[in-house]
């Protein structure tokens, strides 16, 4: 049984006055290719190198409430292994979610915020949804 904890970041998200505009910056500038959801990269597992995982960069629009009920400007995205367990393991030391595990082809997700009021988006992927996508990405 895999330990329940964080493996890692799944994704980097921030807010922008011109989100469209800024994602261009990024591509012209600094070579980001650009997909319908961000930037994606690529990256490797340790144990399995030949097993592709993927980090999502994306800008979102300052007045979005997906951040909500955080008022900071950016969301972190950590990978998790077994996410029942470690919801469990956090309850069971007070922590309280801000909305309820859900269920997506992609893989389960569930909110919380840190000490300092910086939300936190725990990510248990199914890594075989995105080995069928064809994401371009920034290797």
């Amino acid at each position: 049984m895999n330990t329940a904890k964080i493996t890692g970041i799944g994704g980097i998200f921030f807010k922008a006055q011109a989100p469209e505009k800024l994602k261009q910056w990024y591509a012209t500038h600094l070579g980001l290719i650009l997909n319908p959801y961000g930037a994606t990269f690529e990256m490797r597992n340790a144990v399995t190198p030949n097993k592709i995982k993927y980090l999502h960069w994306s800008v979102f629009p300052n007045d979005t409430d997906y951040f909500h009920p955080s008022t900071k400007p950016f969301m972190l995205n950590y990978r998790v292994q077994n996410m029942e367990e470690l919801i469990r393991k956090l309850q069971k030391s007070g922590i309280k979610f801000i909305d309820t595990l859900v269920s997506y082809p992609y893989g389960k997700f569930i909110h919380l915020l840190d000490p300092e009021g910086n939300v936190i988006e725990l990510w248990e992927p199914r890594e075989d949804f995105f080995d069928t996508m064809q994401i371009p990405t920034n290797k």
